[in-house]
């Protein structure tokens, strides 16, 4: 079967399938901006993607990255404290790739330059409400169950 993502902006949705069945849905929290392509917009891109990069395998629940590379901390309230304004990138990162040119792939709609991810976030941030910054949000835990059940260059669809 083929695996394949979706993510539903309204529903704040990520849906697993294997070819038609579901295997793995969660709540999402997608850009506070609503969705959009364009550089520096802080919205959500749509349309087919695929996974780029899968970072972070083996490393612990909660392990911070910052411009995706594990700092070695592990996220707690002491160190959200400390870094109150950080835009917490937890656990695990897919950095998506847009497959559709002009629409979400070169230029300034290139949605692997603007690294957007699905990653991890603080449990103390709402899910299936809009609030990132661009990137699809996840509880640390579903994004550690979607990232052994997927590999680079499956497609994600945005919409």
């Amino acid at each position: 079967m083929t695996r394949r993502i979706e993510v539903d902006l309204k529903a704040q949705r990520l849906i697993l399938f294997d070819g038609e069945r579901r295997i793995l849905q969660f709540s999402v929290s997608t850009a506070l901006n609503g969705a959009g392509e364009e550089w520096g917009s802080g919205c959500t891109p749509r349309g087919l993607h695929s996974i780029r990069i899968k970072i972070g395998e083996g490393l612990p629940l909660n392990s911070v990255f910052i411009g995706r590379r594990p700092t070695g901390e592990i996220y707690n309230e002491a160190l959200a404290a400390s870094y109150p304004q950080r835009d917490w990138i937890l656990t695990r990162i897919l950095w998506l790739g847009g497959k559709r040119p002009g629409v979400n792939r070169g230029g300034s709609k290139d949605t692997l330059r603007r690294y957007i991810y699905i990653h991890g976030c603080p449990d103390s941030e709402p899910m299936g409400e809009p609030r990132s910054h661009g990137c699809i949000r996840t509880r640390n835990e579903d994004l550690i169950e979607l990232f052994t059940k997927v590999e680079a260059g499956i497609e994600v669809d945005i919409f």
